[in-house]
Parts: structure tokens; sequence; C-alpha cells
């Protein structure tokens, strides 16, 4: 998720669904090949990787995508090599940003990661800059027929979602890292497939960007981040106020 304002997120999922969805596949495949390797290839007594085998299957990756993730993170197809590295940053108006990376090589990661920030109107902080604004959650991501509250209510709240909006078209859902499994399991019992699932970050507070050309050097900032090859997610704290939409659009 590149940040929380919904215009934002509904704009993202619309114009770029299958670069989305193919970023998922190379994020997830990612991290089933760490949690291999960390906790070995058997999800029953490996949680990192059964939350990541239940993000794969709640995105439908393909079951020979997530075997070879398994085989790769498990040195039966060469031994991996990524470590997770996290960068904290601001972007113009003074919203904190979070970078999750996987990556094979830190000194290449930190470089692109510094230069999107100068490029884009922001800048690297030092570890534990924002961190502490943000906590982790499960989110889930949904549209079409079934992004709709009457729809989703009383089913994800009995699975232990704490939080459900659905606007134009799209659904958020979050809930506490330890309701993830439980949330994906029920979306799929009723046939629900999400543009999204993960564990993710999610902001204490927003701020609020009501100037055009800042919201879009924000989003502009994010999007560039998220093309990296070692980006695993992007999360930022701002809101974008709706007097402002159609004009970030029309730039």
């Amino acid at each position: 998720m590149s940040g929380h304002s919904k215009w934002a997120n509904i704009k993202h999922k619309k114009d770029a669904a299958d670069k989305v969805r193919g970023k998922a596949f190379s994020r997830i495949g990612k991290e089933i090949m760490v949690a291999a390797k960390n906790g070995g290839g058997d999800p029953n007594s490996n949680p990192r990787l059964r939350s990541a085998l239940t993000a794969a299957k709640a995105v439908n990756m393909p079951n020979a995508n997530i075997e070879r993730a398994i085989k790769k993170g498990c040195g039966e197809l060469g031994d991996v090599v990524f470590e997770e590295v996290v960068y904290e940053g601001y972007a113009a108006g003074g919203v904190a940003v979070i970078v999750d990376c996987l990556t094979d090589n830190r000194n290449r990661s930190i470089s692109d990661v510094r230069l999107v920030f100068d490029r884009n109107g922001g800048n690297l902080a030092g570890a534990g800059a924002v961190g502490r604004m943000f906590q982790r959650q499960a989110h889930f991501v949904i549209s079409g027929e079934w992004a709709d509250e009457e729809k989703l209510m009383d089913i994800v709240l009995d699975a232990g979602a704490n939080d459900l909006s659905v606007e134009d078209g799209v659904a958020e859902i979050w809930g506490d890292p330890d309701s993830f499994e439980q949330l994906a399991k029920v979306l799929e019992e009723h046939s629900i497939a999400p543009d999204e699932a993960e564990i993710t970050r999610k902001p204490d507070m927003t701020v609020t960007l009501t100037d055009p050309k800042i919201a879009a050097q924000v989003l502009r900032l994010i999007d560039r981040m998220e093309e990296l090859d070692d980006v695993q997610s992007v999360t930022a704290n701002y809101e974008i106020d709706d007097s402002i939409a159609d004009q970030i659009e029309e730039e």
C-alpha cells in the first residue's frame, strides 16, 4: 500500500492493476524465500512462511512460483542472500515514509532509496526517526462487487478485523497481525479474492495535504520508490484533502 489516502489508493489500483499484481508476486516470492531460508520449508513449523503462503494464495500467485521460491529459500536452487533492510525518511510536507527492502546488495539499495528521496523533495533519515509513528497491521484491499460495507462487515469483523472502510469501489480491511491468517481464510471461504493481502505498517496519525503540488510530489516519490527492485513495501502517513484531488489528477 503506497499511502493512506483513499483517493491515492484508488488511483493506484485503477491505473496500474497489472503492475501492482506483478510487483506483488515478486515481493511475496522474496518473502517466501527469506522465510524458508530462516525457518525451513515446512509452513506448519514456520509461522513466517505460513503467513507468506497465505498472502501468496490471497493474490492467486501460481503454485509453480510458490514452490520455486520455497526451494530457493531452502537452498535447493542456489543459496538465497537477501537481507531485510528498513529505511526511514520524509517526503515533502513533512510526510513520514518507511521503506521495507529485501536486498542482495545493501549498498545498492540505500543508494537507490536515497536517490529517490533526493529527486522527489524528500530526505533519508536515520534509523528510528519515524518508525515509532507506525504499527504493524494485517491489511487487505478488495475491489469489485465485494467492495461493499454491508456484505463485508459481518464476515471480517467476526474474523478479527478492527477497521473496515469502503470508498469508490475499493474496500480496505485492517486487523491485528495475529488475525491475518483467519481473515485470509474467511475471505477465501467466501470466494473473495483481495487485490492486496499483507502484514504491513499503519500510521498512528496522518498528515493532511492541502497543497496539490506537495501532494503530487509525495505521490511521485512513493511511486518511484515502489518501482525499485529491492523495495518490498512503502508506507507513508499522509492523507489528501478531497478539495484538491481533482487538481492533482490534472497535473
